[in-house]
């Protein structure tokens, strides 16, 4: 099947260093890209560069502030010289602060934009060049459930990706005369260490709360993975979706369309 072949292909991962970017890093690269990951200081680029060794992955790691305009500029001019122009871009670093609306700061709420939002624009407007010049791109934008739903607390990180998923299909309307494709992944509820604590057992041995929420909202019975979302990626970087543009493609387990269980 060689639509799924990444071979030749530079790929870059914002916030590339563990979690969801590195599952993704890793998926890219074992379909044959040429992966660069981006992070935000040289101690987690150190991480990354050890955990991907690890996975017995070769990989160049790059440090800067997705959310500069000259310091990604000056990244990406670094990567065309070092590895070659970027065929693949996947924006995915992010960030969430859960604070009541009333309560939480407009520092805290620009922040969470800035790096959720702001971020992929400035990291599309600087690869995009590249891609117009070389015929084709893939841009793949981190989206969320919370780009179609809202919940408590997370007023800023749902308007973050919701204003993502619109800049994913305005991209796709600006740029895919240009063969570019620009799509979106909405995760669900994946399982990473940051959410360990919310699966462990309690005490008598029955589901934290929220894990017997998740569970009972998701058809599927389960947390994702990280592995989840990498068939998606490889997908929507790869030839196999060169006609697929301007979409969220949510990898969740069925909750968005599931309305819940009959009490």
């Amino acid at each position: 099947m060689n639509l799924f072949d990444l071979t030749g292909k530079v790929a870059l991962i914002t916030g590339g260093a563990h979690s969801i970017g590195f599952a993704l890093g890793v998926g890219l690269a074992q379909a044959g890209a040429t992966v660069c990951f981006n992070c935000s200081s040289e101690a987690s680029r150190e991480r990354g560069l050890k955990a991907y060794a690890e996975a017995g992955v070769e990989v160049h790691g790059y440090v800067a502030d997705v959310t500069n305009e000259e310091a990604v500029k000056a990244m990406i001019a670094q990567i065309e010289e070092e590895v070659g122009v970027v065929d693949i871009l996947v924006n995915n670093a992010g960030v969430i602060k859960r604070i009541p609306m009333t309560d939480m700061s407009v520092e805290d709420f620009t922040k969470v934009i800035d790096v959720d939002l702001i971020a992929p624009f400035i990291c599309s407007k600087a690869v995009i060049p590249g891609m117009i010049a070389k015929g084709h791109g893939k841009i793949i934008n981190i989206c969320s459930m919370m780009s179609e739903l809202g919940r408590e607390t997370v007023s800023a990180y749902a308007a973050a990706k919701g204003g993502l998923k619109m800049l994913t299909r305005n991209i796709c309307s600006e740029f895919g005369g240009a063969n570019i494709q620009c799509n979106g992944i909405g995760p669900g509820y994946i399982a990473t260490q940051q959410t360990a604590p919310l699966r462990e057992p309690q005490a008598d041995g029955s589901r934290h709360p929220f894990d017997q929420f998740i569970i009972g909202k998701t058809p599927a019975g389960r947390w994702g993975t990280t592995d989840d979302l990498v068939g998606p990626a490889v997908f929507l970087a790869s030839d196999a979706s060169n006609f697929v543009n301007g979409h969220i493609l949510y990898v969740d387990g069925g909750i968005l369309a599931y309305i819940g269980k009959q009490p």
